[in-house]
């Protein structure tokens, strides 16, 4: 029995939500979600994904269908060289004080996360840090070797777009606040920058 949830028309992280309760309370079923924008869509396919669906996506005249079916067997990955923490980047500089200096020392973080082993689970990235993800930033070369290793590099949907930078995200994904907050609570520790 495939069980349908129209999400259209919600704005995040309501979609994500509704799709996990249905999740919860149906464990053993297939789901249709039905979502109408780019981001639930992208949100929705996530939660999927990492609670072992395979996740088929159609769109037709600008709603999305995504059909959650249960993977047939999961795959656990274990990759030494990752740990359970979550990096909180709030700004796109580091410290208070000087601006440029606080860029520089952004910059300099982010290589060094790129030398020390093992790597975060996550970055997440929210307000201003969101400048780190997208066209132009100075880090982008070390948050794609992170992406490489395993890490999970998630921009606050909401900030990208109050910012107008979603259509210039270069790395990782867009994700919303009910991910950005059970990512928190997941970690064995989050580290804010």
């Amino acid at each position: 029995m495939t069980i349908t949830i129209d999400a259209r028309g919600l704005n995040c992280p309501a979609p994500v939500i509704k799709t996990k309760k249905a999740i919860e309370s149906n464990p053993n079923e297939d789901f249709m979600i039905i979502v109408n924008n780019v981001g639930a869509k992208e949100n929705v396919k996530r939660l999927g994904e990492n609670l072992g669906y395979d996740v088929t996506v159609t769109e037709k005249t600008g709603d999305f269908f995504l059909q959650m079916s249960k993977s047939c067997c999961t795959v656990i990955k274990e990759n030494s060289i990752i740990n359970n923490d979550v990096i909180y980047v709030s700004t796109d500089k580091m410290g208070q004080g000087s601006d440029d200096l606080g860029k520089v020392l952004m910059k300099g973080y982010f290589y060094a996360l790129t030398e020390v082993k093992p790597y975060p689970k996550a970055v997440l990235f929210v307000n201003s840090g969101v400048y780190l993800t997208t066209e132009g930033s100075e880090v982008l070369e070390y948050l794609r070797v992170l992406a490489d290793h395993g890490v999970e590099i998630l921009s606050c949907g909401t900030c990208l777009n109050f910012f107008n930078l979603s259509d210039k995200l270069a790395i990782g994904d867009v994700t919303n606040m009910y991910t950005i907050v059970e990512q928190m609570n997941q970690a064995a520790k989050v580290i804010r920058v």
